[in-house]
């Protein structure tokens, strides 16, 4: 199978069973990051990593360590060394990464929550690829010790799961305490992401139509700009954390992986800084946005997912990279769409209202039922 490059036998309890993107720290296992040359070299973990050791506290019991694209950098879940999860959805089409595994053993039931990263959308692009819920937190709030870094100033972790309310347990795994906001948000702006099938706009479109809330057209004049920007700092950074592997074991990388690093090496430092300065207008522009409506929907997915014959086809980064960006939460849940593929929603909210964004999706997912 290739959901998992290692299981474990998680401890007796009824505590919910919860993967582990082996990004991630556990202790007493290595962490691979799904590449050859990492693995080579490898060493079991002293101690758990700081998400883990969390959810442990609370009662999650790790089942194992999850597959991924290598080193986290890339949106298709395929991986020419450790493999590619199987989409459950449609074998034929990729798995979405980098989280690939974390969202096939959540989509499969072989695990009720599982934990991901997300720098450039890697929690929500497999979730939306394997029609699961997946959580991008604020960037910060989550401690990231113990998760190797693909690109610091962007890096998350956030859980995975079938339900919006799975995904509320893993938070409440992540940050003991945490809840739901007592109601969901009052009304929604709709920004309609350029490069978006109609057919999943109109999905979309549909379910905010029979979630009852009032909806507000939302112009966000700096996405793209703040896309492009986004992956000239996570490409810069990418370089930055890896270059001794490049260096020492740049052939015995997967092809796609070591292009990208290797595109990364050649930004210079003017365009790393003007791509900063880009995120600090975006942020301020978003932050405006939300004032007026405190929740934002976007497509979590611009179409189908692509063919593992075609793995770059779909553009992954576009739904996802300017919300890193900005350091916002946003979360991703599926919209049926009878006789085809289900699509999915993007909701985001302004900084740690991660509480708000849950509760708004509770409602959406049960319009989706109906």
């Amino acid at each position: 199978m290739t959901t998992f490059l290692l299981r474990l036998d998680p401890p007796a309890g009824d505590g919910p069973s919860v993967a582990v993107k082996d990004l991630i720290d556990v202790a007493g296992t290595p962490t691979t990051c799904g590449s050859k040359p990492v693995a080579a070299v490898a060493v079991d973990a002293a101690v758990d990593a700081a998400c883990v050791a969390r959810v442990r506290a609370a009662g999650g019991r790790i089942v194992g360590k999850t597959n991924l694209h290598e080193l986290a950098f890339g949106g298709s879940g395929v991986n020419e060394w450790t493999g590619t999860p199987v989409n459950p959805l449609d074998p034929s089409r990729i798995p979405g990464g980098s989280s690939s595994g974390s969202a096939v053993a959540v989509a499969t039931g072989e695990a009720d929550i599982a934990l991901g990263t997300d720098t450039g959308g890697s929690i929500r692009t497999p979730s939306a690829c394997c029609g699961i819920v997946g959580l991008k937190t604020t960037y910060g709030r989550i401690p990231l010790d113990g998760v190797h870094p693909l690109s610091p100033s962007l890096d998350t972790v956030g859980p995975m799961a079938r339900t919006v309310a799975g995904v509320v347990t893993g938070m409440a795994l992540l940050e003991p305490g945490f809840t739901v906001a007592p109601a969901p948000a009052t009304r929604l702006g709709r920004f309609h992401l350029p490069g978006t099938a109609p057919a999943v706009d109109a999905a979309i479109d549909a379910l905010l139509a029979s979630g009852g809330f009032p909806i507000e057209e939302v112009t966000l004049d700096g996405w793209i700009d703040a896309d492009a920007a986004g992956s000239t700092v996570v490409f810069a950074e990418a370089f930055e954390v890896n270059h001794e592997l490049v260096e020492s074991h740049g052939d015995e990388l997967g092809v796609e992986t070591r292009d990208r690093l290797r595109r990364g090496a050649a930004i210079t430092s003017a365009e790393l800084a003007d791509a900063r300065a880009i995120g600090v207008r975006w942020r301020a522009e978003l932050d405006a946005a939300l004032e007026r409506t405190p929740v934002i929907a976007t497509a979590a997915i611009l179409d189908d997912p692509a063919p593992l014959d075609d793995p770059l086809r779909l553009d992954t980064r576009r739904p996802n990279v300017a919300v890193n960006l900005a350091g916002h939460p946003a979360v991703v849940l599926p919209v049926p769409r009878p006789g085809r593929l289900p699509t999915s929603i993007q909701l985001i909210a302004r900084h740690g209202a991660e509480d708000l964004l849950l509760a708004t999706a509770l409602v959406l997912e049960a319009a989706a039922r109906t």
